[in-house]
């Protein structure tokens, strides 16, 4: 029988946060990961929408050919730079405050995108998809906020390390396999390509936190190099996924599934498999659902009411500034 967590346990989790040193130069560099992310994502999908139209790519995943090209893309590679920066500042955040705390602050990306995505576009935000935005924002905001109050992080057992690889197979596999049964032969939205690409990323970084607090205690065996590899197929699996969704949507829509999709997926991890929540009561797993099913309402919403849909979709004149 689980025990619901008190007001004062609740304000010692908030206090403890917030009075450990680690844990704040961990929120910044957090927040400077977001940084690099949204300009990051700009700057690649840039190069990527000028690829795709160079050799008239489709939204069915990107060839040989057209991933080759990129690399000569100076918008791209100076994107993927900075993805590369983001990527080390989350890391540097995982190495010494919790996933639960790090994960979040990736949300800042998202408004940071979409202002940069609208000046650049000419696209500006429509009163629905600022609505659609808000929900995911404050959606997963509240979702992992509930995860900071009654999480407590736990040393991740060898047995249920073997459980998250082989859920990371089960998704890889299934992703795969719909991707190639229905979204090569008909064609897919860049809602499968955000949404695939945001379940891999949930892994990569549960992974990513326990490499490298295995290597922090000195723990580099059989099974902490398994981790490592499955982490960097993910990465390079999750990689494609993301590149093709920045060929068949805007870069802040791409960005909106992963601020909300990764944490959620990673935050879940925590809870079911490695029990990070055991002793929260009925009130906060309530909230869970609440606020999960609000910031995936924001998403699949974002992706119906962009101005950038709407327009690629009337196949109305590209704004000022629209082919990049």
């Amino acid at each position: 029988m689980t025990v619901p967590l008190s007001i004062d346990d609740v304000t010692n989790n908030l206090v403890g946060v917030f009075r450990d040193p680690a844990i704040l130069l961990g929120i910044p560099l957090a927040l400077l990961g977001a940084v690099f992310m949204s300009f990051g994502a700009q700057y690649q999908h840039r190069g990527v929408v000028k690829v795709n139209h160079a050799l008239g790519g489709t939204s069915t995943g990107l060839s040989g050919a057209q991933l080759l090209r990129l690399l000569g893309r100076p918008s791209w590679v100076l994107g993927t730079v900075m993805l590369g920066l983001a990527i080390l500042c989350q890391l540097g955040a995982l190495a010494i405050a919790p996933l639960i705390i790090v994960q979040p602050l990736g949300a800042v990306s998202l408004v940071i995108t979409t202002l940069l995505n609208a000046r650049i576009s000419g696209h500006r935000p429509t009163l629905k998809s600022v609505r659609s935005i808000i929900a995911c924002v404050g959606g997963i905001l509240v979702f992992v906020t509930i995860a900071a109050f009654v999480a407590t992080e736990q040393p991740v057992a060898d047995s249920e390390l073997l459980i998250i690889l082989g859920l990371l197979v089960v998704v890889v596999g299934s992703l795969t396999a719909i991707w190639l049964i229905w979204v090569r032969r008909r064609g897919g939205r860049a809602l499968f390509y955000i949404v695939a690409s945001g379940m891999i990323y949930g892994f990569v970084a549960t992974l990513a936190k326990v490499v490298i607090k295995r290597v922090q205690a000195g723990d580099f065996e059989w099974l902490t190099l398994t981790c490592l590899v499955a982490l960097l197929a993910a990465v390079a699996l999750g990689a494609y996924f993301v590149q093709t969704a920045y060929s068949a949507g805007p870069p802040d829509l791409v960005i909106a599934g992963l601020t909300v999709i990764d944490p959620m997926v990673a935050v879940l991890i925590g809870l079911v498999v490695l029990q990070e929540a055991a002793t929260a009561g009925i009130g906060p797993m309530i909230g869970f659902v609440v606020a999960g099913a609000i910031a995936v309402y924001g998403v699949f919403s974002l992706a119906r009411n962009h101005p950038q849909v709407i327009s690629d979709s009337q196949e109305l004149p590209i704004p000022r500034g629209g082919s990049h």
